[in-house]
């Protein structure tokens, strides 16, 4: 479970959360005033890269093993939640630098979504193969994502933009700590499990 939140509280941010801080109101802090059908049109742009990195990662992770990969997405992610005050703080902040940290955020989406699909069933053995990849996905689904739109306003209101930025800065070394745990399974027989 812990092993995918990362992934989950990543893209609920760049997709759920973003959205809402982007069309916010800049007067009240809460925002940078984009018009929704723009912001919309920056998010379409950046959706690209995460379908086009799953399979890059899935063919990284079949070849150089899942755990190596999702440490190395793991450590780019953790660089991406330094950018937040950069890229959608303050009065820097533009269109241009929107769909920077959207584009940035939505590939890595996609890295640490590609091995994913393979990790969780290869974790559990055969007879309980699907419940556990299943409660495992959900369970994350909801420690990583329900939750992460509600904290990251809060700390945004409390806080500022960079503070959504260590949310996922202490989530992701969470997950990453998971990751450094676990065992390889690329080589592993299936049937075997």
């Amino acid at each position: 479970t812990v092993v995918m939140m990362s992934c989950y509280t990543l893209f609920f941010l760049i997709t759920t959360w973003v959205l809402s801080y982007g069309i916010g109101s800049a007067e009240t802090g809460m925002g940078l005033s984009i018009p929704y059908m723009e912001f919309l049109e920056l998010q379409m742009v950046s959706i690209f890269l995460f379908l086009a990195f799953i399979p890059v990662a899935a063919t990284l992770a079949d070849r150089y093993g899942r755990r190596s990969i999702l440490i190395g997405v793991s450590l780019l992610m953790v660089g991406f939640a330094f950018s937040f005050n950069t890229l959608l703080g303050g009065p820097h902040a533009n269109k241009f630098t929107v769909l920077v940290f959207l584009c940035v955020g939505m590939a890595i989406m996609g890295l640490v979504f590609g091995p994913m699909s393979a990790v969780l069933p290869e974790m559990f053995p055969t007879s309980v193969r699907y419940t556990g990849s299943g409660i495992a996905y959900n369970a994350s689904s909801i420690l990583g994502a329900a939750i992460a739109p509600f904290i990251a306003t809060w700390l945004l209101a409390n806080h500022g933009v960079q503070a959504v930025g260590w949310y996922l800065l202490v989530v992701t070394l969470l997950s990453l700590a998971a990751v450094v745990m676990m065992k390889e399974t690329r080589d592993a027989d299936m049937s075997a499990i």
